[in-house]
């Protein structure tokens, strides 16, 4: 199974939603490791660091970011784009498959988007 971070504005129901059906799965949120407010960079550091996969909801940044880190040949575990359409049901079980059917490593210098299918 999968490590996962939830960035700092991912949505928390989804989040909570994750626990309630995966009460072991080993999620974190940015907020509560220290990185409250981070820049992208410094949270891919963490994660990468932790092997850590990032969920998140900002396309706008965070896949420059970590595509930066991989041509820098810099580890970057992966990360996991929520569409912020995407329903919460369907957010949760399609990151439950993820992280129930990947190994660790897996995902390694890639950028998985959600939904899976449309």
């Amino acid at each position: 199974m999968l490590f996962l971070i939830a960035d700092e504005n991912f949505n928390n129901t989804i989040y909570r939603g994750l626990l309630r059906i995966k009460s072991n799965l080993d999620i974190v949120r940015v907020q509560d490791v220290g990185l409250f407010s981070a820049d992208d960079p410094s949270v891919l550091e963490w994660a990468a660091k932790e092997n850590r996969i990032l969920l998140t909801h900002d396309v706008a940044t965070i896949t420059k970011y970590a595509y930066e880190r991989v041509d820098a040949g810099k580890y970057m575990p992966g990360v996991i784009e929520v569409n912020r359409k995407v329903p919460i049901g369907t957010a949760i079980e399609e990151i439950l498959f993820v992280a129930e059917t990947c190994e660790q490593g897996e995902l390694a210098g890639q950028i998985l988007y959600l939904p899976l299918s449309k």
